[in-house]
């Protein structure tokens, strides 16, 4: 990358990171503290820990597109204000029913679409793959450290200060765009990054990205659900005070990751994913399970919860490049929208139909769901053919007549390792779906209509 990229991409990376933080922050301690809230239950503080998940599915696809229209960085503006008022509507409530206004509030600004439709503007094509690597690497980082940050700030400030310290972020986050982040000169409609009208329909009849989405449905409804008794857990059954809850989550985070690293490899390098997958499926389901046995012992909740994150951080990486794999060629970026969308409805399921069986059956109630869920993505990976070993290569083109473009189709697609082509005849750019152990780069040297050294 240039230096004009680097700063772009780390600017927007601490962009994403601080709204996520600040979303994640209140989930391990929402349950403990929620309870001296006027009128709060534990089927609405349910709801208030996963309220944020609506409005985020709602609108992430919409705010994407409508940047199209008004420009990138003032739907980014938007969207933070809306969520830092979501933020301090929140931290000055006193009823459960304003901080379930405020968290729906916070999700609806839904700019995640916008900064990947952004970073496809200050990046070239060659780079846009290490830059989206970027962003996924500070939503992982800041997911941790939320779960460090916010027991450590929740009993030292409450509620209201996680909230305030959230309206914060936000504030930071909209000097970061207006100092560091360039404005692009124009729109760089990318396929790779930003979802389009045109391509919806195509990923929502492909039945591989379907099993993909629910998968990661099912796996942030049981991150949202677990949260509502695993914080009841170590401070009513095992006597952690919430204050010390902080080390628990940093040991259990920090192991957890460096276990799931080997089983990264195994399943990328020796193509063994749909088998690291199903494990990974298996595991969390045995853990959710074994929450149920945890009574007595703070060591037996510790094994529990690490197993948990160990599956629950292999499942995390892995399903956004299965999206990026299985995705039709130039259509990533609406694969990755309906994706984002499935992932934040998971999270809203997962709060508020938890809290419901939290108030309803207690902890059980909350297991079951997690489990009944789990296992039935474990069926639906179980019958998914092996994931292919794809990834997007970009092809741009010289100047050329529209009569030549499917002789260039046919030329394109008879490379070896080529599986699908999409021209996009307007910007001159040809998306490939290739395997990379079998396509030679090379081998476009030979045709007369592709720009030399543009490939990525």
């Amino acid at each position: 990358m240039n230096p004009l990229e680097r700063r772009s991409v780390a600017a927007l990376a601490s962009v994403y990171a601080m709204r996520m933080l600040g979303l994640f922050m209140v989930m391990p301690v929402f349950v403990l503290l929620g309870d001296d809230l006027q009128g709060a239950t534990p089927a609405l503080i349910g709801f208030a820990i996963g309220a944020y998940g609506l409005s985020q599915a709602l609108l992430q696809i919409p705010f994407g597109l409508l940047s199209d229209r008004v420009g990138r960085k003032r739907m980014i503006y938007f969207g933070l204000v809306l969520f830092a008022a979501g933020s301090l509507v929140a931290a000055s409530a006193d009823s459960i029913y304003v901080v379930i206004a405020g968290r729906i509030l916070q999700g609806a600004g839904a700019i995640a679409s916008v900064l990947m439709a952004l970073l496809s503007d200050l990046t070239r094509e060659e780079e846009r793959t290490k830059a989206m690597a970027t962003v996924g690497i500070s939503i992982g980082l800041s997911f941790s450290v939320s779960l460090v940050l916010g027991p450590l700030i929740g009993s030292a400030f409450g509620l209201s200060g996680l909230f305030y310290l959230t309206a914060m972020l936000a504030v930071v986050a909209m000097f970061i765009v207006w100092r560091l982040v360039p404005t692009p000169h124009q729109h760089k409609v990318s396929a790779d990054t930003h979802p389009a009208r045109e391509m919806l329909s195509r990923v929502l009849g492909d039945r591989r990205l379907l099993r993909l989405d629910f998968g990661i449905f099912a796996l942030h409804l049981a991150l949202t659900a677990i949260f509502l008794v695993f914080p009841l857990l170590l401070q009513n059954q095992l006597g952690l005070a919430s204050s010390d809850h902080w080390w628990f989550y940093l040991t259990v985070m920090v192991t957890s990751f460096f276990a799931m690293v080997p089983f990264i490899i195994l399943g990328e390098k020796l193509r063994k994913m749909k088998p690291v997958l199903c494990g990974a499926i298996v595991l969390l389901t045995l853990s959710t399970a074994g929450l149920a046995e945890v009574s007595g012992s703070l060591v037996s909740a510790w094994g529990v919860l690490f197993l948990f994150f160990m599956a629950f951080n292999l499942l995390e990486a892995s399903l956004p490049s299965l999206i990026s794999k299985e995705a039709p060629a130039a259509s990533k970026g609406t694969a990755m929208g309906v994706y984002s969308t499935s992932q934040f409805m998971g999270a809203f399921v997962g709060g508020a139909v938890g809290g419901l069986l939290l108030e309803a059956a207690g902890v059980s109630g909350v297991l079951w769901l997690m489990v009944g869920v789990l296992v039935l993505w474990l069926l639906v990976a179980l019958t998914m053919p092996a994931p292919g070993y794809t990834t997007s290569f970009v092809v741009q083109l010289k100047e050329v007549a529209q009569s030549q473009f499917d002789s260039i189709d046919d030329a394109l697609m008879a490379l070896p390792g080529v599986q699908d082509v999409v021209i996009l005849e307007d910007a001159g750019t040809a998306y490939l779906k290739v395997d990379r152990q079998r396509f030679d780069k090379g081998l476009l040297a030979d045709f007369p209509f592709v720009r030399q050294g543009n490939g990525s």
